[in-house]
Order: structure tokens, then C-alpha cells, then sequence
């Protein structure tokens, strides 16, 4: 087989696996000893520097995105049914996940394979930012978890904590624009990613 020389881009050159959505390989942008937020830059695929952690808050869990997702209409219409309200819409990005893990992963611009297990519902200014929460494929701690509610409650207070702070500039309280409506099970966080694969393939696939 001849060998690819050319590096793929994270979002649209992974694969998500075989037994997607069961089961997924991820992209890591963000580890819990990282100060400051990275993200993919969505043009070359390159990470970026998104800004320095003002404040003391760091992802508690490893961060990143599932490849081949996107955050679209039927994203946001799932979102809108679900919380009774109209108008939301996608947020325009992939899926993120936080992924669970006992062993010091120490730095992100990884592909993992992970296991979905749950999820935070995120409303940011009226857009559907969803957070799948999934552990590390054979974690010797959270590897055997199957449902979010045998997640310590501690972690998942953290995970609220970071998400409903980390845009939060406590010089101006008012600019909090995050809320969290509910802690979802696994069988809705694989209806949140097959929505995401499907405006994918809206998006990006269907000509």
C-alpha cells in the first residue's frame, strides 16, 4: 500500500470508527493541565491558541470534538423539541465530547477511542451546544461505565462548574451566556450524534 505523506485534517479526514456511534474515535484539543483553551482551527486543521485561561477554572476531563459532526439543523431542532422552546439553533461547529480517563493524558492533538456514555445539554445564546460525556476505551477505572449516573456526582458538578464559568468574566457577571437544561443518559447522547452526523452529511457530504 503506498503510504499517505499528508496528515488529515481532524474534523473532515478522521473516521469515526466502525461501530459508531457505539463507540468512536475522537480528536483532543484540551487536557485538564492545560491554561489555555485550544481549539481546531476549522480552515487548515491546525490547533490554535483560542485565548489564556484568565482564571483559575481548566477542563476537568480531556476536550475535544467528534470528527464528521456538525451542529446544524436537525441539531438544533432536536434541541428545540426537547426543551420546549423555539428557535434554537446549531452552533455551526462538530460535537464536543469530555472524555473520562484515570490516566494523566498530558496533552491534546490526539485521536482517541472512546465510548459514549451521556451527555450535558448547553444552550449558548440561543444555539445547541451540546457536551458528550464518554470515558477512554479499556480505562481501567471509567472504562467499565455504561451510564452517566455512575459517574461520581462530584465530576459531573465540575464539568457544570467549567461550562457554565469558563466564558464568565466575574468583572461583569451579566455577560454569562451559557445555561445547562439537564444531565441526559447514553441513549440520548447517541441521538445528539447521529443528529450531528446527519447535518454533517447535509453540510459537507450531500451535494
Amino acid at each position: 500500500m503506498k503510504p499517505n505523506y499528508y496528515v488529515a485534517h481532524p474534523w473532515h479526514g478522521l473516521e469515526l470508527g466502525p461501530k459508531a456511534p457505539d463507540e468512536l474515535d475522537v480528536f483532543i484539543e484540551l487536557t485538564p493541565q492545560d491554561t489555555v483553551k485550544y481549539e481546531i482551527d476549522k480552515a487548515s486543521g491546525f490547533i490554535r491558541v483560542d485565548r489564556p485561561q484568565k482564571y483559575s477554572n481548566r477542563s476537568p476531563t480531556l476536550y475535544g470534538f467528534i470528527p464528521r459532526t456538525y451542529s446544524g439543523e436537525a441539531s438544533g431542532k432536536h434541541c428545540s423539541e426537547v426543551v420546549g422552546r423555539a428557535g434554537i439553533v446549531g452552533d455551526g461547529d462538530p460535537i464536543d465530547i469530555c472524555v473520562l480517563s484515570v490516566n494523566p493524558i498530558t496533552h491534546g492533538n490526539m485521536i482517541l477511542t472512546v465510548i459514549p456514555i451521556g451527555g450535558l445539554r448547553m444552550i449558548d445564546k440561543g444555539e445547541a451546544d451540546d457536551k458528550i460525556v464518554a470515558v477512554l476505551k479499556g480505562d481501567e477505572v471509567f472504562g467499565q461505565i455504561k451510564e452517566i449516573s455512575e459517574v461520581p456526582k462530584a465530576l459531573i458538578n465540575k464539568l457544570h462548574h467549567y461550562f457554565l464559568t469558563y466564558k464568565l468574566d466575574p468583572n461583569s457577571p451579566s455577560t454569562g451566556t451559557v445555561e445547562i437544561t439537564e444531565v441526559y443518559d447514553r441513549a440520548e447522547a447517541i441521538k445528539v450524534i447521529q443528529f450531528g452526523i446527519e447535518d454533517y452529511i447535509k453540510k459537507f457530504v450531500t451535494v
